[in-house]
């Protein structure tokens, strides 16, 4: 599965051919380092771990320091690795850049999303809230039921209710890459994806797609 590491830069728009303004967000999008590649034969399974944005030595594990200098790649602070259906074309030491990609293909893109703390019912999963007339005065935006009484006599798992908000591992699928400027290691897909400005994302190839393309075949 081909991958980049990144960090989200912010949104902004786009015009087609047409005139159409097409909404974007845009993607630091590399340089990765291949830090380590996994083959079936020795690892059980195909994969390429990529390394991504420079940091000082000392903020570094002895471990970490390691890995990397056997690679010969300069130290990486992120790491992530990206599994593949066959043995990898890639090598250690090769320089993974944004023209991974190219303009009109499907990518998901993987993030943590924003938090936003400890929220009730209504904001966490868009419950109505209880009626605003009749006498009521504090129960605008409460939860009301949440299951039977006598049976079960217990909240069941699982049951929507008030509690943390985002701050959750998030993907966000089939979104179509808009722009590559492989100069400025830059990436436009069209569309939201998770987290604030300057979080790590991961970039890959469509799930949905590359199962498509084998049913096909």
């Amino acid at each position: 599965m081909r991958g980049i590491l990144g960090k989200k830069v912010g949104m902004t728009q786009l015009f087609d051919k047409s005139g159409a303004v097409i909404p974007v967000t845009i993607i630091e999008a590399g340089p990765c380092y291949v830090t380590q590649v996994k083959t079936e034969e020795t690892d059980g399974y195909n994969a390429v771990q990529l390394g991504y944005e420079a940091t000082a030595e000392r903020k570094l594990t002895k471990g970490q320091r390691g890995h990397l200098l056997k690679s010969g790649a300069p130290m990486l602070r992120r790491l992530r690795e990206f599994r593949y259906d066959a043995a990898p074309s890639l090598s250690v030491g090769d320089v993974v850049k944004a023209d991974i990609f190219v303009e009109g293909e499907l990518v998901d893109v993987s993030g943590v999303s924003k938090g936003r703390g400890f929220s009730g019912a209504v904001r966490r999963h868009g419950f109505a809230g209880g009626p605003k007339t009749h006498g009521q005065s504090d129960r605008h935006r409460a939860t009301g039921s949440r299951g039977a009484g006598t049976t079960p006599g217990h909240t069941l798992p699982g049951t929507r209710a008030p509690g943390q908000y985002g701050n959750a591992n998030t993907t966000v699928q089939n979104l179509k890459v808009a722009l590559v400027d492989a100069e400025r290691n830059l990436i436009a897909v069209r569309g939201a994806i998770p987290g604030p400005r300057g979080a790590l994302v991961v970039v890959h190839e469509s799930l949905k797609a590359m199962k498509k393309a084998k049913k096909a075949k």
